[in-house]
């Protein structure tokens, strides 16, 4: 009987091309220890200002990951780590601003803001009493805005769509030049065109006149957002339309815009958000009425920027007029975030279906 003779190798190493690795929970835990480290130094040198001891926190955090990282992980690692921490850093610096006013607005909205508070106007109210709402405001606003983004949006939309598909030569560039400085137009100058339009027709302070103001403001962030979605539909769908001998304006009206339309809904929004908040231009050619007026072309209206700029103008000598500008403001936020909501759901609904 023979004897088996076990062939017993000797074990590998471990792989050495997988170098040491800090553990996945060092970030958050330097994250605690900076912001820990950045309160006791503020506190130690007396500093009063949150933002300062902030800055110390974010620049602490940023130079212990890249210590760790050199000791631990190398030096190209690190230097990932010092770009990832820059990437969180800049990410907190620009949500802490934009949480803050929203709970400030939150906070101090909800004193007055109920039922009574959005279905009655001001009317014989003083601003520096209590009581009073803004349903003359909610109605100006909505129907300012709203005329505004039907005058707006099918010019905006029809200019991108030439621009993309049909667009060449000097004109198209001449339209692309005039596009640009619209978006850097302030609000008070296109006030200021529709205002000297009114004189010269010896027009009083209507709605409608604040509609335009705010159309031209509108249109060139929709050229531009529509532009840029449009130019993300790919060619091969246009090419596959037109060699089944679709006409051009069919498939731009059945495949390009249909494919685009969520990123257009979303340029739109963005637009409408754009010029809800516009004073302005209201208060040089609406003026502001404390009384609830439906008829856009007739007469002063109010809007909820201006009702906020005159309560808050007011609320030097009373509370009253600081707590309702504080709520209208939240009103605001609320009008176009539900218009938000509605315009993107009603993207997805109308967006082209995907087959399996």
């Amino acid at each position: 009987m023979s004897n088996v003779v076990m062939d017993k190798r000797p074990e590998r190493p471990a792989s050495t091309l997988q170098g040491a690795r800090l553990p996945k929970w060092t970030p958050y835990a330097v994250a605690v220890g900076s912001v820990g480290a950045g309160l006791g130094i503020s506190a130690a040198a007396g500093l009063e200002s949150s933002i300062q001891w902030a800055l110390i926190a974010a620049l602490l955090f940023v130079l212990v990951n890249y210590g760790l990282g050199v000791k631990v992980e190398g030096s190209r690692q690190a230097k990932d780590r010092v770009a990832t921490s820059l990437v969180w850093v800049a990410f907190l610096l620009a949500v802490i601003p934009l949480a803050s006013v929203i709970w400030e607005t939150v906070s101090r909205g909800v004193k007055v803001l109920d039922v009574y508070f959005l279905t009655h106007s001001m009317g014989v109210v003083a601003d520096t009493e209590v009581g009073g709402g803004i349903n003359h405001a909610i109605i100006g606003t909505l129907e300012q805005v709203g005329l505004a983004t039907v005058m707006a949006v099918p010019v905006g939309v029809l200019t991108a769509v030439y621009l993309v598909e049909y667009g060449r030569g000097r004109l198209a560039q001449t339209v692309t030049f005039f596009v640009d400085v619209m978006t850097g137009i302030p609000s008070i100058v296109a006030g200021l065109f529709v205002l000297a339009i009114m004189l010269q027709l010896n027009l009083e302070p209507f709605g409608f006149a604040g509609s335009l103001a705010l159309a031209i403001l509108m249109m060139p962030v929709v050229v531009r957002s529509t532009e840029e979605m449009l130019k993300l539909v790919p060619n091969e769908l246009r090419e596959a339309s037109l060699a089944l001998g679709v006409p051009k304006w069919r498939t731009i009206t059945k495949v390009v815009l249909p494919t685009s339309i969520g990123g257009i809904t979303t340029g739109v929004m963005l637009a409408v958000a754009r010029i809800a908040g516009e004073t302005a231009p209201v208060l040089l050619l609406v003026w502001g009425s404390a009384f609830i007026n439906n008829n856009p072309f007739d007469g002063a209206q109010a809007s909820l920027p201006l009702y906020i700029y005159q309560q808050y103008s007011q609320s030097a000598g009373s509370s009253a007029a600081y707590d309702r500008a504080w709520a209208a403001a939240l009103t605001l936020i609320i009008i176009v975030m539900i218009l938000n909501l509605a315009a993107r759901g009603i993207a997805r609904w109308k967006a082209p279906k995907t087959g399996r």
